[in-house]
């Protein structure tokens, strides 16, 4: 179960009542098990994902079939050859034995804040220069801050 504490001058309260719960079920005396980190900044991550969605929206891949079945866009791709574009992948092996970029997880449990932020630079930049490509920096900024706010 993942629980929220804040810190305060008495020590750690929960931050909401399902946490809040969550602590009462623990007997007085009883010991757990605490893997803990920093939440990172879950507006930054709709900031994230408003400017991949103004991104998606503006790309249009060629027509084109494989098996002769059209082929679609699709989100989940975008984002990860976004990611990937960025800067921020893995090499994997495919059953076949070819290599190829896997985009790292954005999990807040596996990315801090700070890297986050980096990725989030990297994308927009890999966004203006192949997709977005009649934008400013500026330009894109604002269509994210619009996106966010509606």
């Amino acid at each position: 179960m993942q629980s929220f504490l804040m810190r305060t001058p008495k020590g750690f309260i929960p931050e909401n009542d399902e946490s809040a719960r969550a602590m009462q079920k623990v007997p007085v005396g009883g010991v757990i098990s605490v893997n803990w980190s920093r939440p990172r900044n879950y507006e930054f991550h709709k900031r994230f994902f408003a400017l991949l969605n103004i991104g998606f929206d503006a790309w249009e891949p060629p027509e084109s079939t494989y098996r002769g079945l059209p082929v679609q866009k699709n989100f989940e791709r975008f984002r990860k050859d976004v990611i990937i574009s960025a800067g921020y992948y893995e090499p994997v092996a495919n059953i076949r034995g070819e290599v190829r970029a896997e985009a790292k997880s954005i999990s807040f449990a596996k990315m801090s804040q700070e890297e986050f932020e980096k990725l989030y630079n990297a994308a927009a930049n890999v966004l203006l220069q192949k997709v977005l490509t009649n934008y400013t920096r500026s330009d894109l900024d604002d269509v994210v801050e619009k996106l966010i706010r509606f």
